[in-house]
């Protein structure tokens, strides 16, 4: 081998010429580095006196070919070759040189490790990182952490010797870099503890953790931010260690965090590093900071940071300590209960938002808008308070403020439609007042009136998006001309907004916007096809969001003139490579499917072809450009420093730029020393989520819906469908686990409603199958729920779990008792829906805690979502059963009437909802808990919470209805009725509508027992229902009854009644499913055969009897 022209490669992939760096890289790929011997030069040039940037490269080089070559290597040279490598590794004076030369020490002793050589090598180190010299510890200490990151603690006698090690080195008086790289260190020893088999090391450890947070507190008071940087990091990682590593200083790290993060004399990157730490201790440790009640403390916390937002911009990626405060809270609300985050920012509110200080106003309002995505349920209590405040700040005199005021407007009616739109009398003209000021504003003030029209069309598009019909339609020709005018608009990002806000509009007035659909899509119709920057790519999306919606409203037939173009325009945004866009065709394809249904067959090849597609995409892939040197790799994909690397065709012009970036892969030539902390940067790239991968959500959700609503033209695509998604109900990120878990079952769906409605009828409830499935389902019932139940089980993400909860409730009910047919899926079923209600599921526990946390019974709301959706799979169990669900009902009974007797209202009206619904399911069945149920369920008739009482009231009708222990239920009616009389009157919660359906149902079970003289003409005066429609069915079924048994108190409501039928027959698909509909034209005839003159005048009806 040529010595001296492999030196001279080298120095040529040094040298700034593009061509000579393309030659000399091919040349030593192809002629050297497939030979041992090149390893052994590599090593030499280490050693070597050659310059710093030579030697650098050749460890560079050497540590990725020791894997390759350096068992080939003679076993006589390798004693020397350790020796001197080792040697020239202390004696290196720059320490970017001495790490690259270290991680080749790292590299050969794993190997040599394993092979049970060099066995002298620990101790060597050892007593390096506790020389007199400097230089030395500072070495030893780093090939120490090298080589813990490859190997763990196994090359020495365990965790606990290294610790104590550490506990010196940490302690070093001269050398910063010895410390930090003992700290780094030692969060490869964390990762390895096992605090229940290794209590030495564990003890250990903990008396270590105050040296570890003084390393941290003296490199951010040092200034030196690379250190501070990697010191916060290894404190977030141990959070991702044993819990008990750290669980008897969380309290004080949690304190010097938030002492850090609060001070504003440190610098912005450490404060936010400090509240980063304080996010992952709420994520991952939720319990553990909720048993400690410090959520009021982080809450004010953050409140006061968020006052130093300079500029508020929802698009503005940059982070500040401001910024960093509000994402806490953010994910506060959702992980702590509301009394931890919600109650301390509502009692410290007043301060911030009637401060004369704007940037304190905004930061209270901006704190409650980050709020309440977590606790929607909380903010609606506190609406009366919120809303008088929101609509003083929509007039405050500084335009942040007004700014900040909308998007909290946004954000309430984004998760809490209903409630806003009570508001929209006083709401939409404030929001309007707020526009219409924005768009007199001159232009020289045109960058603050822009931000303003953006977050008044942001705040329009919420609000309106939400309202009844009849409500949008008022403001429909004064918001019409508004944002047609702002399609003019010279910022294309007011455009965007302007377009999504009409399309919004369009989606609540519907069919009235048919007069301002042609003009409005002229408009917006050169913007279907924009091209350029990310701005002008946002506007097409938007544009083809909102045109998706006016479809929707103005129907097929108004819009079918636009949808060849619109598709042709959707299938080219996938090849722009821009992910926004992509995501965009997919939400207009799946809203096209749900308005053409089966006419959208013909674009399903090229829909699907692009769905799919998408879903082929490698996520993390790096493609980098070589020369021709390279051309045989072209196309493959070849992994550099762990990470995958496509290589792309040759392009000159970028060639010098495309190496560097495959040398930063492989692990820099450059000053900074990257490479210090890659296994912890792996571990934040990890969670981090990739364009890329939101993209292939929104497809996997967007092929359920095109399924759902083609059905049998999907077929064709089916066994594909279910090969491509079935693999990513184990993806990294949890929105892809999600969709693919929503769209497997329902796939399901839709192949056993195809296959059922072939069948002469539907399913029966129990076990065994009554009606047996294809062999088609069976088998992919069998892949569904293998699948789902593996996921199920150990899935530590609340809002994955909460889905599966979901799905399978759904199919339980539309496909009964197929899922469950196997007995283990149906006691896996029960074993899993048991651990989730009584909080002992993983996604309800901190990450690997094990010690005893402080009984809270208080929830987050999230945390509460996932009981109840685990509550609406027993309702499914008690659907798919039936009266078999009796015995099934044993096993989750005390947990649920536990639920019911909560002192959380929102736990008692879900569990006593859930009661009735499973008294529905079982029948009969429920005669054997007669007593337990009525006790409960008289008690909850009386309670404070009116959703309560109304559910009892339900419920009660149910068991009335069901039980078959007749005595218990006829004693206690006289009770009932007395407790139903107010609930009669009481205009809240639906009380009136369940409270009848109640009566109803008593009447039809013991007409006898009850006072009908009086009950029957209360009842008929509450009629038409206004808000649960369901309970007409029992209403109308008991009138038609008494007409039948000829009773003649109905006889004589039959005036007040003919006004009552006429309107709810008028209002059939709101008001009256198909049978209860059927037994009221059967009355309406009957009535008109007994006495024509009754419909006399009454239109309606006479068509409805003459049919």
């Amino acid at each position: 081998m040529d010595q001296d022209r492999f030196v001279q490669l080298l120095q040529s992939v040094l040298s700034p010429n593009s061509q000579g760096l393309k030659d000399a890289t091919s040349a030593l790929q192809k002629e050297y580095y497939t030979q041992p011997a090149s390893l052994v030069l590599l090593i030499q040039l280490v050693t070597s006196q050659q310059p710093s940037e030579l030697r650098q490269l050749a460890a560079v080089e050497a540590r990725s070919l020791v894997s390759k070559h350096w068992k080939s290597i003679p076993a006589e040279q390798k004693p020397e070759i350790r020796t001197r490598l080792l040697e020239a590794t202390v004696q290196e004076q720059k320490p970017v040189v001495r790490h690259a030369d270290a991680r080749v020490v790292s590299a050969i002793a794993k190997i040599d490790f394993d092979s049970g050589e060099w066995g002298e090598l620990p101790g060597h180190l050892r007593d390096a990182a506790i020389s007199p010299k400097v230089q030395e510890r500072e070495v030893g200490v780093y090939i120490l952490y090298t080589l813990l990151e490859t190997m763990g603690a196994d090359f020495m006698r365990g965790s606990a010797e290294l610790i104590q090690l550490f506990s010196k080195t940490i302690q070093d008086p001269e050398s910063a870099e010895v410390r930090i790289n003992t700290m780094l260190a030692l969060a490869n020893v964390a990762i390895h503890i096992d605090a229940d088999d290794d209590e030495a090391a564990l003890l250990a450890f903990r008396s270590i953790i105050p040296n570890m947070v003084r390393v941290l507190e003296e490199s951010i008071y040092a200034g030196d931010e690379e250190r501070t940087l990697q010191a916060f990091e290894v404190f977030q990682a141990l959070l991702g260690c044993d819990s008990q590593l750290l669980s008897n200083y969380l309290k004080d790290l949690v304190q010097f965090m938030v002492d850090i993060a609060s001070k504003k004399d440190i610098v912005d990157d450490s404060r936010t590093q400090a509240i980063s730490f304080l996010i992952q201790c709420v994520k991952f440790r939720r319990l553990k900071i909720q048993g400690m009640k410090i959520g009021p403390d982080l809450t004010n916390m953050a409140l006061a940071i968020a006052t130093e937002l300079e500029e508020f911009d929802v698009d503005d990626d940059e982070i500040t300590p401001a910024r960093s405060a509000l994402s806490m809270l953010d994910l506060m609300a959702s992980c702590l209960p509301p009394s931890q985050v919600l109650v301390p920012l509502l009692t410290g509110l007043g301060q911030y938002v009637n401060s004369t200080n704007p940037d304190h106003r905004r930061a209270g309002i901006l704190a409650l808008s980050f709020c309440i995505e977590g606790a929607p349920d909380f903010i609606t209590t506190q609406l009366k308070e919120i809303m008088p405040l929101c609509f003083r700040l929509l007039d405050d005199e500084e335009a942040k403020v007004r700014q900040a005021a909308l998007y909290c407007i946004a954000r309430l009616a984004d998760d809490l439609a209903e409630d806003l739109a009570k508001e929209h009398q006083k709401l939409v003209p404030a929001l309007v007042k707020n526009l219409d000021a924005a768009m007199r504003t001159v232009a020289s003030d045109r960058k603050h009136s822009s931000d303003i029209i953006k977050a008044s069309c942001s705040a329009l598009d919420a609000v309106l998006y939400g309202l009844e019909e009849d409500d949008a339609k008022r403001y429909l020709p004064q918001l019409a001309q508004r944002f047609s005018q702002l399609f003019g608009h010279p910022d294309l990002k007011v455009k965007a907004s302007a377009a999504a806000a009409m399309g919004s509009l369009a989606s609540s007035v519907e069919e009235a916007f048919v007069p301002y659909f042609e003009a409005t899509m002229q408009a917006l119709s050169p913007y279907v096809t924009l091209k350029g920057d990310e701005d002008e790519f946002n506007l097409r999306a938007e544009v083809c969001d909102a045109m998706a919606k006016m479809a929707g409203a103005v129907g097929a037939k108004e819009f079918q003139k636009y949808v060849p173009g619109l598709m042709n325009a959707s299938e080219e945004a996938l090849s722009l490579e821009n992910s926004r866009l992509k995501e965009t065709s997919y939400v207009l394809w799946s809203s096209l499917a749900k308005i053409y249904e089966g006419e959208f067959t013909p674009f399903l090849e090229g829909v699907m072809n692009g769905l799919l597609k998408s879903l082929e995409q490698e996520e993390r892939a790096i493609e980098v450009e070589l020369g021709q040197g390279a051309a045989d790799l072209v196309g493959k994909e070849v992994t550099i420093g762990g990470k995958k690397v496509r290589v792309a065709a040759a392009d000159d012009d970028n060639a010098e730029a495309a190496l560097q970036k495959l040398s930063d892969a492989a692990g820099g030539l450059g000053d900074d020393d990257d490479d210090d902390f890659e296994d912890f940067e792996d571990f934040d790239e990890f969670s981090a989520v990739t364009a890329v991968a939101m993209e292939k959500e929104i497809a996997v959700e967007v092929i359920g819906d095109v399924m759902t609503h083609t059905k049998n033209a999907f077929l064709p695509y089916f066994e594909k469908t279910v090969e491509m998604v079935l693999p990513l109900m184990e993806h990294d990120y949890e929105g892809i686990r999600k969709a693919a878990i929503t769209t497997l079952h329902r796939a399901y769906a839709v192949l056993y409603q195809v296959w059922e409605e072939t069948q002469p009828q539907k399913w029966v409830p129990g076990l065994p199958l009554k009606i047996e499935p294809t062999s088609e389902l069976k088998k992919f019932c069998e892949l569904l729920m293998t699948s789902t139940l593996a996921l199920w089980m150990g899935e530590e993400e609340r809002s994955v779990v909460t889905e599966i909860n979901r799905n399978i409730a759904a199919n339980l009910k539309v496909c009964g008792p197929a899922l469950i047919s196997e007995e283990n899926y149906f006691t896996n079923i029960i074993e899993i829906v048991t651990n989730l209600l009584t909080k002992r599921h993983p996604c309800q526990q901190d990450a690997g805690e094990d010690e005893d946390l402080v009984e809270d019974d208080e929830l987050a709301e999230y945390d509460w979502l996932v009981v109840d959706t685990a509550l609406d799979v027993v309702i499914g169990l008690s659907i798919a059963l039936g009266e078999q669900f009796g015995e099934v009902w044993k096993l989750f009974e005390k947990t649920i009437m536990k639920y019911a007797s909560s002192s959380e209202s929102t736990e008692r009206s879900t569990a006593v909802g859930v009661i009735a619904e499973c008294i529905k399911g079982m029948s009969g069945a429920v005669t054997q808990y007669t007593a337990s149920l009525l006790k409960l369920l008289l008690h909850r008739l009386s309670d404070e919470d009116p959703e309560t009482k109304s559910n009892a009231a339900y419920a009660i009708g149910r068991l009335c209805e069901s039980s078959n222990s007749h005595d218990e239920i006829l004693n206690a009616y006289s009770t009932i009725l007395s407790k139903l009389e107010p609930l009669l009157q009481t205009k809240t919660a639906r009380l009136m509508d369940n409270a009848a359906g109640c009566v109803s149902r008593m009447i039809l079970k013991h007409r006898e027992k009850m006072p009908i003289g009086e009950v029957l003409p209360a009842l008929v005066a509450l009629l038409p229902l206004k808000e649960d429609f369901e309970e007409n069915e029992p209403i109308y079924k008991m009138i038609t009854q008494m007409y039948q048994w000829e009773d003649p108190t109905i006889r004589g409501l039959t005036p007040q009644l003919l006004p009552i039928f006429t309107y709810v027959l008028e209002n059939v698909e709101t008001q009256l499913g198909d049978g209860t509909r059927q037994q009221l034209v059967e009355l309406v005839k009957y009535l008109y055969q007994m006495e024509p003159s009754l419909l006399q005048g009454n239109q309606t009806l006479m068509t409805i009897a003459n049919s």
